[in-house]
């Protein structure tokens, strides 16, 4: 089913189809409201040049897009497993957390049963005539009365990598589709030290075939913080907290927390080092370097010359590769489709962002509300990328859509206290 331009205002229109606005639709099924989620793409896939067949998610399966606000929903991780006649193997394993592929073939299947999906729609333009958002997608012109931007975000390379050609250079979000080449040069560098680019190098010392160099400015190959009380500041508890902070200090604690969301899982850092053991002589050389910036590069007589500076002494040295596996995460997708008319009306926080509500809505004169998904990290705190935290987010807008309470959130949900006593 197509959106078309004459049909009456929807109630939401979703731009972009990732975990959270798919979730977004998924709750929204069967409700008296028009929901509408559209994305450029031809059908939904999920970090396809990261899904290596023994990753595995980060979240329990209840962190799924509906079971921490409806259970007993249609489309929750459970109802797949029985659909596809996996229940009984899933609960012989005795594993919270599934795999990135079983978790991708979940959303697939949801997004399979959701009329309200449309992809191939790219969205060109957004404005505010006064009244409602207006979405042009292919020519059409389509009508909301709020909007939710969950655009996603596109692969970062700092300024220091950025000149590189593209036979010298790729993100690890393309790591897959350029494996092959990987293991055909003589020198690979994965430079970043997060779970993605602890894969890339695993992958890499598996195959045992080029030399492999793993850099990191940070102190450490830091594993991710998953201690049980350190995981309640993924709870909407402490984000309700995080949001009524200041925001020097929500600024602060950002910064301060980077080990609760861009850490490497204790796992990988273990089949790691086992690798790094079991290794015989004459393998291909590993060289890991932590406390290590890449200052800037260039290509060179020996092929890629990055010039690092070492952080703790402040000297800068030189090392050679010939490809160079930029793990660096990720930025928000520019926005280029919303025209001032919505843009002008929004308020913004001293650095510039968006400042966003508690409802995730975006402060500003807007008789509409204009919610983001996944876009509030530095006002909802480290939850914000969380797939853990998508259903009650999506709750939370679907609540404020409807102007009551459709779905009933968790009061309770850690029990830690991060605020002064009563």
């Amino acid at each position: 089913m197509s959106p078309g331009s004459g049909d009456a205002p929807y109630d939401v229109i979703a731009i972009g189809a990732g975990p959270f606005n798919l979730g977004l639709a998924a709750l929204a099924d069967g409700l008296d409201l028009r929901v509408a989620v559209l994305d450029s793409r031809p059908e939904f896939t999920w970090h396809r040049g990261l899904m290596f067949d023994d990753a595995m998610l980060q979240v329990s399966f209840l962190a799924d897009l509906v079971s921490l606000v409806e259970p007993a929903h249609r489309l929750s991780f459970l109802s797949y497993l029985r659909d596809n006649d996996r229940l009984y193997q899933f609960y012989v394993r005795e594993k919270f957390h599934p795999t990135r592929r079983e978790y991708e073939a979940y959303l697939r299947w949801c997004a399979g049963q959701l009329d309200s999906l449309h992809f191939g729609r790219e969205v060109t333009e957004v404005e505010w005539d006064g009244s409602v958002f207006v979405v042009t997608v292919g020519g059409e012109r389509m009508s909301a009365r709020h909007l939710v931007l969950g655009v996603g975000t596109e692969p970062a390379v700092p300024a220091a990598l950025a000149d590189l050609p593209a036979d010298r250079l790729l993100h690890s979000a393309d790591y897959l589709y350029r494996r092959d080449e990987l293991l055909r040069a003589g020198r690979v560098t994965v430079v970043g030290s997060g779970q993605s680019g602890a894969e890339c190098a695993l992958d890499l010392l598996r195959a045992d075939g080029p030399a492999v160099s793993w850099l990191t400015r940070t102190a450490s190959f830091a594993p991710l913080d998953y201690s049980k009380l350190v995981l309640e500041m993924t709870t909407p508890s402490y984000v309700d907290y995080f949001h009524s902070l200041d925001e020097t200090v929500r600024d602060r604690l950002v910064k301060e927390q980077w080990r609760h969301y861009k850490g490497i899982s204790s796992e990988t850092l273990d089949q790691i080092h086992d690798l790094l053991y079991q290794r015989e002589l004459g393998s291909a050389p590993v060289e890991l370097q932590c406390g290590v910036a890449v200052e800037s590069s260039a290509v060179g007589a020996d092929g890629v010359e990055l010039t690092l500076r070492h952080t703790d002494t402040g000297r800068t040295f030189q090392h050679s590769c010939d490809v160079v596996v930029a793990a660096t995460g990720y930025r928000n997708r520019p926005l280029t489709f919303l025209q001032a008319s919505v843009d002008s009306l929004v308020e913004r926080d001293a650095a510039g962002r968006w400042a966003i509500k508690r409802d995730h809505s975006v402060e500003g004169a807007l008789a509409g509300r204009l919610f983001v998904a996944n876009a509030d990290l530095h006002s909802h705190g480290v939850a914000a990328p969380d797939l853990g935290i998508g259903a009650v987010r999506n709750a939370t807008i679907l609540n404020a859509v409807a102007g009551r309470e459709v779905f009933r959130l968790p009061k309770s949900t850690a029990f830690t206290s991060f605020g002064l006593p009563a």
